[in-house]
């Protein structure tokens, strides 16, 4: 009998506070979205083949000027290399974990629809449902903890030298909302933070701001990381700082306080402008900020920026509101649909740690 093919998807994801605290051994609450997605397709076949996407892959351009602007909107790399990358480390691992794989090969194909360099994880994504199309056609879910995961994705894209904290691929692999501590007590001891899935209901309606074209997303070099890393005051307590609006985000969402909720989401975007400076974010993302606080919504990055998250305390007449200041300042604005947990029961089965 012929194998199937699988097809796996995983979604793009939003940090809703904390963010960029789980670098620095802080907390997050991140959320999956139905807005926007990755799909990878795995076909059994003769050879191994990780056949090019015919765009995010292109190499046949109709002029050097073609080439040439490709380059500085879409970059050097599309998802090729995610997924040869994925494929090494979940060898190596099964390997060095003693897990077994099976005979026979297989052509890996990718699709996503995630927008680039908006801070909404695409390259992660891209990994993650690769990952989930391995576990699959190797039959070996039930050997791979769900709390290891996440690293083996986010190693996958360190082989690429792509710079990253867990929460993205941690809201990846278990999809919904989760709440996430990364203190280096648990790192050290487990080898990987708490991981607390929380009711998606618990959550206020949300607005995803993006730019189309974000070609001023904060590029600039910042020195908040080898500052850290030396210990400076300053950086090392406001990371604290923001890592504690996770915790505080846990309780308010819990209680369903949307009204301090609020003020936990502006100062996350205060306390990173303050550290990083204006320079590294840039001001096509500080005006996306500015346009949703002009109108009275709550609002921050995403991620890393290109792409914002917001909240309108006021309700539907607010996002109204909202929606036409987005649209007159160039921005796209969409409702953010909350994806509920992906994991399933053979994926339950393997969570050793679960936070309530």
């Amino acid at each position: 009998m012929a194998e199937e093919v699988i097809e796996r998807r995983a979604y793009a994801r939003i940090g809703l506070l904390g963010n960029p605290s789980d670098v620095y051994f802080g907390r997050t609450i991140s959320l999956s979205i139905a807005n926007f997605s990755a799909t990878v397709r795995l076909e059994p076949s003769e050879d191994l083949v990780i056949r090019p996407h015919p765009f995010h892959d292109l190499v046949s351009f109709s002029s050097i000027q073609h080439l040439v602007n490709r380059l500085q909107s879409e970059g050097y790399y599309g998802g090729v290399r995610l997924l040869m990358a994925t494929c090494k480390i979940f060898y190596n691992y099964c390997s060095d974990q003693n897990i077994k794989l099976k005979e026979g090969n297989f052509t890996l194909s990718y699709d996503t629809n995630i927008p680039r360099q908006t801070g909404l994880s695409g390259s992660s994504a891209i990994v993650c449902a690769a990952f989930n199309c391995l576990l699959d056609f190797y039959k070996v879910r039930h050997l791979v903890k769900v709390e290891i995961r996440p690293d083996l994705i986010l190693n996958a894209e360190k082989e690429l030298g792509i710079v990253a904290g867990l929460q993205d691929r941690v809201a990846q692999v278990y999809g919904g909302l989760v709440y996430m501590d990364f203190s280096k007590e648990h790192m050290d001891k487990l080898g990987h933070g708490l991981y607390s899935p929380m009711d998606i209901s618990l959550l206020p309606p949300l607005y995803l701001i993006y730019a189309e074209n974000p070609s001023d997303s904060g590029k600039v070099h910042n020195s908040v990381r080898q500052r850290w890393l030396a210990g400076d005051p300053y950086i090392r307590s406001s990371m604290e700082e923001v890592a504690n609006l996770a915790l505080e985000g846990h309780r308010v969402l819990l209680e369903k306080n949307y009204t301090e909720l609020v003020s936990l989401i502006n100062h996350n975007f205060d306390l990173r402008r303050q550290m990083f400076g204006d320079d590294a974010l840039g001001s096509l993302n500080i005006k996306m900020i500015e346009v949703a606080r002009s109108v009275g919504a709550a609002c921050k990055f995403t991620g890393s920026g290109g792409a914002a998250v917001a909240f309108c305390p006021e309700g539907p007449a607010q996002a109204q509101i909202l929606e036409a200041a987005c649209n007159k300042a160039g921005f796209t604005i969409e409702k953010v649909i909350v994806v509920p947990s992906v994991l399933g029961e053979e994926d339950l089965k393997t969570v050793s740690v679960v936070e309530t």
